[in-house]
């Protein structure tokens, strides 16, 4: 991949992720907390898929896709452990949310996610910059 294509596609993915947060928040304004729960992981993975491109990693998997991202970028600090947790948390709500029956998040379990994941995505955005 060229270095242009490269750069392209991190912006793509920041734009993803910036997108997937505005849908969030409009399930939040709506009270449909499952899909904001998703959204808000989704939003987060995209930037984290931006962050592994800019040291030519990927997974097709999300499984994959987390663990890179704890190996390269939480164990190495360049990403805080607090927002690896974050991630994880994220991660684990929405295989519940969407794959476990009888799973309802409430708005008391999900909006106190929503800054957090804002911070998250603003931090993972800047280090994928040039």
């Amino acid at each position: 991949m060229t270095e242009e294509r490269l750069q392209d596609l991190i912006r793509y993915r920041i734009e993803r992720a910036s997108e997937t947060f505005e849908e969030a928040l409009l399930m939040q304004r709506e009270g449909h907390w499952n899909s904001c729960a998703n959204r808000l992981y989704y939003a987060c993975y995209y930037a984290v898929s931006a962050l592994l491109a800019t040291k030519g990693l990927a997974s097709s998997k999300h499984t994959g896709v987390k663990a890179l991202f704890n190996q390269h970028f939480i164990k190495t600090c360049l990403v805080s452990k607090e927002n690896g947790r974050l991630y994880n948390r994220l991660f684990d709500a929405r295989q519940e949310g969407d794959y476990v029956d009888f799973v309802v998040f409430k708005g008391d379990d999900v909006e106190p996610l929503i800054p957090q994941v804002k911070g998250f995505i603003d931090n993972i955005s800047q280090l994928a910059q040039p």
